[in-house]
């Protein structure tokens, strides 16, 4: 921080059981602002994440730019300010992250040197972490390092300093980075209402009621957070308003605080009142945040790996369990934190029952929580008996008056539920309700578009002597999980078969279905010459009169004469590796995609397949990975090919697959077909 003039610093290490960032360390900004930010999900959208996973540098100049990249970081994070995460990635391992925080005086570029600092300080962290006797384990809570301030320091400047502020004609606080109350004149006493005893080591929004509104305690986090001067206007009942100026720096916060008295400035906030506002910022920070998670859920299984993976310990819960509605009983539709045979008891209770209080919440659409075994053996003396658990939550999932299904967590001790915890809870079982909801339909259209893809995929590959054959088809990791790509074995004889390979523009049911009739037309068709075979299939796309562009790669194997013959249209070009060669990227003559011009030639080109040898078909989703080259991606395919060129195949298509994409997060759909000659032909 020092070295690169940031305010704020933190530590983020990487448990690799759970693949969740986790807070370790923090300098320069107060624990309680960090809650929302403790544990990240390595598979969240975020700066940190994004730096772990890519290896990379992430830099954030401003709000704007954090809105425009990462729009759910952003509504955690509203304050002006300027960022940077650097990995912290070893030898053999992902340690973490590094994220620093500068002022939003900051300049939005990062220079050269500062760059450098960034990076030479992750680099030294990661040297101490890979040279430590044991891997450092996870906090429960982050380690809290110190500012220590550069401003010099003065034989007695305390009591001079008091007498100063005492002269004031207004009232003068000092607070630290925590927001605790460390100095305050006798003219700020009284314009607060309270004896300086009463007020010193206590947090304003905490001591005074008139100021237990979350605007006050978020003025003071955007104080310090972003470093700059903040000034806001709070009414002390019964009717005077007060003025707050807050001007931070490294070492705290000085507070100036005036009676006002003419119309608040423009821009002011207006005056707050106490009355019936209890609820802490801290919790509202908490529910923003997992809104905003939930706004990117799709499956249902993400809610369910949000809820476990966020909610529960925002709250402190280390149980749940998600039901929802179906044909008059609860089914179980995620969970964390039980064993399965209890899962599997709990899993189809009737609406009416009275083993849990699941049933009754979800037919009154009142919440229910129960602090400890005893309050909730008094009205379910059974349901304590189920778990070992000692506190439990029941939020009834309601969409439009509709219920759809009910949340349970559960605490391992007595858990007492504070009234602004309630209200943040059942808030958030609404939004839960609408993304479960609205999950439940995406899978429902999922499972159907997907049961019509695999339907129109091959089930299996059929076996030819002398060739052996590997295949595989992975969908993209967001969205339908469907798309047009394909493959195929088509036997013509004992010794020639067809090896297609296509992918149709889109990923949705239409490209699913239009990419079921590319097949089958050349099904029909397969055996003829290939550039005969690409051209009927075209025709038959013209026919279809269908607005999406298909390419396709069609080769002609003759395993008695080792030659292969292969036209291309639009299509990547394949690899090949023979034994004991470099391997090679082929050379294909360029012809346009199926679907532009009925009369397009398609070219052949003819290579002789020598025993033990490799060719590797692909559909581009391979090899366009965001942020790389087609050509440098794919020349790192070809030199993985030739080095593990004699692997199983099944084991050398997941590694090549692999190689461009390490953490299975594809941004396309990928097929890919491997074909490899006998090598005692």
């Amino acid at each position: 921080m020092r070295r690169t003039g940031a305010s704020s610093g933190a530590l983020y290490l990487l448990d690799d059981a759970t693949r969740t960032l986790c807070l370790a360390v923090i300098c320069g900004i107060p624990e309680d602002v960090t809650s929302p930010w403790r544990r990240i999900p390595l598979a969240a959208p975020a700066p940190v994440t994004d730096a772990v996973r890519d290896g990379r540098l992430v830099w954030m100049g401003s709000q704007d730019a954090m809105a425009r990249a990462y729009p759910r970081a952003a509504a955690t994070l509203p304050y002006r300010l300027t960022l940077a995460a650097a990995p912290l990635t070893g030898r053999s391992r992902r340690w973490g992250a590094l994220l620093l925080l500068w002022p939003a005086s900051h300049p939005d570029t990062a220079s050269d040197r500062e760059r450098a600092n960034i990076t030479s300080a992750a680099r030294r962290i990661t040297r101490a972490l890979e040279e430590a006797p044991q891997p450092p384990l996870v906090p429960e809570h982050p380690f809290h390092i110190p500012v220590t301030g550069s401003r010099p320091r003065r034989e007695r400047p305390n009591q001079a300093a008091a007498d100063y502020a005492e002269r004031l004609p207004e009232g003068a606080v000092a607070l630290d980075l925590e927001g605790r109350i460390t100095f305050l004149s006798t003219t700020a006493a009284e314009l607060l209402g309270l004896d300086a005893g009463q007020l010193l080591g206590t947090r304003p929004w905490q001591s005074l009621p008139w100021l237990e509104d979350p605007v006050i305690e978020d003025h003071y986090r955007s104080s310090v957070v972003s470093r700059e001067p903040v000034a806001f206007s709070a009414l002390r009942p019964p009717d005077r308003p007060l003025r707050f100026q807050l001007f931070p720096d490294v070492s705290g916060i000085s507070v100036r605080i005036t009676p006002e008295t003419g119309p608040g400035r423009p821009g002011d906030d207006p005056p707050a009142a106490a009355a019936g506002r209890t609820a802490q910022a801290g919790r509202l920070y908490q529910l923003v945040h997992l809104a905003a998670g939930l706004t990117e859920t799709v499956a249902v299984r993400d809610v369910v790996e949000l809820l476990a993976d966020q909610v529960l310990p925002a709250f402190g819960a280390d149980g749940l369990v998600l039901s929802t509605a179906d044909a008059g009983r609860l089914r179980i539709t995620g969970h964390h934190g039980y064993p399965q045979e209890i899962v599997d008891r709990l899993d189809g209770l009737a609406l009416d029952t009275a083993l849990t209080p699941a049933g009754q919440v979800l037919a009154t659409g009142a919440p229910l929580f129960f602090a400890d075994r005893a309050e909730m053996a008094r009205g379910y003396p059974k349901a304590p008996k189920i778990s070992d658990k000692a506190a439990w939550a029941f939020l009834p999932l309601v969409v439009s008056g509709r219920p759809v299904g009910c949340c349970v967590l559960s605490y391992a001790r007595p858990h007492v539920f504070a009234a602004d915890e309630r209200a943040v809870l059942t808030s958030l079982a609404g939004l839960v309700a609408q993304a479960l909801d609205r999950a439940r339909l995406y899978d429902a259209a999922h499972d159907l578009a997907h049961g019509l893809q695999q339907a129109l995929l091959p089930r299996s590959l059929p076996r030819l002597p002398g060739l052996e054959i590997a295949a595989r088809y992975l969908p993209a990791s967001h969205g339908m999980d469907i798309g047009g790509d394909f493959y195929d074995i088509i036997r013509l004889d004992a010794t020639t078969a067809a090896a297609v390979i296509g992918d149709v523009q889109g990923h949705h049911v239409a490209a699913a279905a239009l990419m079921g009739q590319v097949r089958t037309a050349i099904h029909a068709t397969a055996g003829a010459p290939p550039a005969q075979v690409l051209h009927r299939t075209n025709r038959v796309l013209a026919d279809l009169e269908s607005d999406l562009l298909v390419s396709c790669l069609y080769a002609h194997l003759d395993l008695s004469r080792h030659q292969v013959t292969i036209a291309s249209a639009g299509h990547p070009p394949p690899l090949l590796h023979h034994p004991g060669c470099a391997a090679e990227v082929v050379s294909l003559d360029p012809a346009p995609l199926l679907g532009i011009d009925l009369g397009s030639p398609y070219p052949v080109t003819r290579l002789t397949l020598e025993p033990g040898s490799t060719l590797a078909l692909y559909t581009d989703g391979l090899v366009e990975a965001p942020g790389t080259d087609i050509d440098r991606t794919t020349a790192d395919l070809v030199r993985h090919l030739a080095a593990h060129g004699g692997e199983g195949l099944d084991l050398l298509v997941d590694g090549l697959i692999r190689r461009v994409w390490p953490t299975g997060r594809y941004t396309d759909d990928i097929a890919m077909l491997l074909l490899r000659t006998d090598a005692a032909a």
